[in-house]
């Protein structure tokens, strides 16, 4: 019999930690070696215990949950699942802490104390299982500081938005946030194309991403919307729940389609419709996430004489959608997180 996975845990009620702890010991596969309070208690037993996977709650006494992550990611990296009643929709809270280095989230349905908590077992034992397989000895600080954007100071009118000739897709999954943190502030303010993120994420995140993001970056970044007119320098993140494609060489759609590879957002679609209007002037790049989504596109593109990035392994949380398309020889460069940012300028470039 394999291994079990064990967990730690950790939450300021007495309640939801023995019904968090039963839920996922329903699973053969899973063990729960102990439980934690509040922050520093979880630090002291994830040094001591050494678990496979922390699940944390944020709002807690003493040292609450995104200090207490950051402090676990700091002294001993540990594969950590959000479940507060703060990581639901539109929290800027999650994002952060997919920044600072969890692996996923789960909301709790109904507040602090969730009684129908139960809802939420399926994905919570699903997502725990892909943490025990993230390569968190991989996680890097994220680029936090503030950039000095161009502010212009004239009465005359402002330069025109030029219609890129190139683009730049990216696509992420599980452990994209913190991957995505390590690329776009790298880019530098005056690229020559525009670029579309798809980034796995349910509805209601991927504003508070773009924002980070764009707090972070010499680059505008913004969640897509329908009809955004595509301009250089510019960065679009598709919204959860949305399929982000081309209407047209300069216009950006959205849909509802049914989900490609489970997922919708879906980079494979973007892909595929940003071929069919600039072909070999794409910059296709696939970082860190499960499954495969991004293979297709990226053979398409290559079909097309575009060019592709893949992250390599060593600094993947989740070396799976990027394996795929270098498993496939669609990769011309395969590069570590760091490093990537420069490629994509230098592909412009030429």
């Amino acid at each position: 019999m394999p291994k079990r996975i064990e967990v730690l845990v950790v939450d300021d009620s007495a309640y939801m930690r023995k019904v968090v702890s039963n839920l996922l010991q329903s699973d053969e596969n899973i063990v729960v070696v102990d439980t934690a309070r509040d922050g520093l208690d979880a630090l002291e037993k994830v040094k001591r215990l050494k678990p496979d996977v922390v699940t944390l709650d944020v709002e807690m006494p003493r040292l609450d949950g995104l200090s207490a992550l950051e402090r676990i990611m700091r002294e001993c990296p540990t594969p950590v699942i959000m479940l507060s009643s703060l990581t639901q929709e539109g929290s800027e809270t999650t994002v952060k802490a997919l920044t600072l280095g969890a692996v996923d989230f789960v909301g709790k349905p109904s507040g602090t104390i969730s009684l129908d908590i139960h809802k939420v077992q399926e994905e919570l034992v699903a997502k725990v299982k892909v943490a025990a397989r993230a390569a968190v000895s991989n996680f890097r600080t994220p680029i936090l500081t503030v950039p000095q954007k161009s502010v212009v100071v004239s009465s005359a009118p402002p330069p025109p938005r030029i219609t890129p000739d190139k683009l730049v897709v990216i696509g992420s999954s599980t452990g994209g946030p913190n991957a995505l943190q390590q690329v776009v502030p790298r880019l530098p303010g005056n690229l020559p194309a525009a670029v579309l993120i798809v980034q796995h994420m349910p509805p209601g995140f991927t504003k508070s991403l773009a924002n980070r993001l764009n707090d972070t970056s010499q680059l505008e970044v913004c969640e897509a919307q329908e009809g955004d007119e595509l301009v250089n320098g510019k960065v679009y993140v598709a919204p959860g729940g949305y399929h982000m494609i081309l209407r047209s060489r300069t216009l950006i759609g959205l849909n509802q389609n049914p989900p490609v590879h489970s997922v919708r957002p879906a980079v494979d679609v973007t892909f595929e419709s940003a071929v069919s209007f600039y072909g070999a002037n794409i910059v296709g790049v696939i970082l860190t996430g499960m499954g495969f989504d991004g293979s297709k596109g990226a053979s398409l593109l290559k079909q097309s004489g575009g060019r592709t990035i893949a992250q390599d392994e060593a600094t993947c949380v989740v070396y799976g959608m990027p394996r795929v398309v270098v498993e496939m020889g669609k990769a011309d460069r395969i590069l570590p997180i760091q490093n990537i940012a420069d490629e994509i300028a230098a592909m412009l470039s030429v």
